[in-house]
């Protein structure tokens, strides 16, 4: 996946700090609707600089489509999974308790994002690197 990002800093062994505007579905077009409070939210990473880039300049970065895959399943699909388990495995329970269930059951489930969320701050697992200048 490709996306356009500032170059915030040089750091040492060939790589750059950048700023990536945070994308959602609804598009962020923040003149017009303002609803969500993301005006000008920006993701800050490292990125390899095969390139030889300068503080302030725009650039292109590609990140590995597979692995960010993975994370979005991992983020959106577990708890929908846990929730759904939930609820049909206490079938012959009183529905409120069966809602109850599958609400933990959802909560139990998004426990494995947060502990990759952490593993992959460590590690750095989701890498950019600088293709080109923008």
């Amino acid at each position: 996946m490709t996306q356009i990002a500032t170059v915030e800093q040089l750091l040492e062994d060939g790589y750059v700090k950048i700023s990536v505007p945070r994308k959602s579905a609804c598009g962020h077009d923040c003149e017009e609707c303002a609803g969500c409070g993301m005006t000008g939210a920006a993701i800050y990473a490292r990125a390899k600089d095969p390139v030889g880039v300068r503080p302030g300049q725009k650039v292109v970065v590609e990140s590995e489509t597979k692995k960010l895959l993975g994370v979005v399943a991992l983020v959106y699909l577990m708890p929908v999974v846990g929730f759904l388990l939930g609820y049909f495995l206490t079938e012959g329970l009183e529905e409120g308790i069966r809602y109850l269930i599958a609400i933990a059951g959802a909560a139990v489930a998004f426990l494995p994002c947060v502990w990759y969320d952490r593993y992959a701050r460590r590690n750095e697992t989701l890498t950019y690197t600088v293709v080109r200048e923008f």
